[in-house]
C-alpha cells in the first residue's frame, strides 16, 4: 500500500536549512535504494552519511549556528555524548535519543565489516536491515520534532519519502511494473532498467511496460534513448542496460525534488 502524508514533502524539516534537508533527503534514498537492490555494504557506509547529516543538524540546532554542509565530527561518539549536556529547553529527542541511536548507527558502519564465525546467515543483509530501520526512525523523529507531529504522522511522512524508491517499481510473479501510469514510456523504461541489477531484454521491457507494439517501442523509445546515450541498447543480441547518464537522469528527474 503506497501511504499518503499529511506534511506537503516539499516543507518537510522546514526549519533546517535546504542543504542539510538536501542531504538529508539523498542519503536517506540511498540507503533505501541499496538495501532493496541488495548492496549491503554500500547500504551500511551510507548509514554513516547519515549519521553525519544527522548530527551537523542537531549541533546546528543546539548551538545555534547551521552549517552549510554537513562533516564528521573527530569523535562521533563523544560528539553524541557533548549534546546530551544541552540544556533541558532543548528537547529530550534532540539531547539524547537520536544521538544515541546514531552511535548504535555508526557503530554498524564503522565495526561490523569482519569477524562474523557462521556461514548459513547473510550477515551484510541483517546489518544492512538494522541500518534500514534505524534510518527511517531517526528521519521519522527528525520530522516530529521539527514540526510538532505526532509518530503517526511523521511515520507516514517517511514512507511517503520511500515510496519513489521501493514502490513505483512493483515486482510481481516474475514481472516488473510501474505503479505511476502518467510517466512517459520513456522514463517508465529507465525506472525499469535503474532497479534492474543487469542487462534486460528488449521482450522483457516491453512485457513488463505492457507496450502494445513492439516496433514502435524498438523505434521511438529504445533507438531515442540510445542516441541520448541514456541507455545502450543492444540491436543484435537486444539487450538494454543504462547508462551513467541515464543513472543520473532518473535520480535527478524522477525521485523526490525538495
Amino acid at each position: 500500500v503506497i501511504m499518503s502524508t499529511k506534511i506537503d514533502l516539499s516543507n518537510l524539516l522546514g526549519t533546517i536549512p535546504k542543504s542539510l534537508k538536501s542531504e538529508l533527503i539523498i542519503v536517506f534514498n540511498e540507503i533505501v535504494r541499496n538495501f532493496r537492490e541488495s548492496r549491503w555494504e554500500p547500504s551500511e557506509l551510507n548509514g554513516g552519511k547519515l549519521c553525519e547529516v544527522v548530527y551537523s543538524i542537531l549541533n546546528g540546532f543546539v548551538t545555534g549556528s547551521y552549517p552549510s554542509t554537513s562533516s564528521k565530527p573527530r569523535n562521533m561518539v563523544d560528539a553524541c555524548k557533548a549534546l546530551e549536556q544541552a540544556g533541558t529547553n532543548f528537547p529530550r529527542s534532540v539531547r539524547i535519543q537520536i544521538p544515541r541511536m546514531i552511535v548504535a548507527l555508526y557503530e554498524i558502519r564503522n565495526n561490523r565489516g569482519v569477524g562474523h564465525v557462521g556461514g548459513d546467515v547473510n550477515p551484510n543483509m541483517m546489518d544492512a536491515y538494522a541500518v534500514l530501520r534505524m534510518s527511517k526512525w531517526i528521519l521519522a523523529e527528525l520530522i516530529r520534532v521539527f514540526h510538532n507531529v505526532d509518530v503517526q504522522i511523521a511515520e507516514e511522512a517517511v514512507e511517503s519519502l520511500t515510496d519513489r524508491t521501493l514502490q513505483i517499481v512493483w515486482e510481481i510473479n516474475g514481472k516488473k511494473r510501474i505503479l505511476d501510469p502518467k510517466l512517459s514510456m520513456k522514463d517508465k523504461t529507465l525506472l525499469l532498467l535503474y532497479h534492474s541489477n543487469h542487462s534486460v531484454s528488449e521482450t522483457e521491457l516491453v512485457q513488463w511496460i505492457e507496450h502494445s507494439n513492439a516496433s514502435v517501442f524498438r523505434r521511438d523509445v529504445l533507438k531515442n534513448a540510445h542516441k541520448e546515450r541514456l541507455i545502450e541498447y543492444d540491436q543484435a543480441q537486444k539487450l538494454i542496460d543504462i547508462s551513467p547518464i541515464g543513472i543520473r537522469y532518473v535520480e535527478e528527474k524522477l525521485t523526490l525534488d525538495l
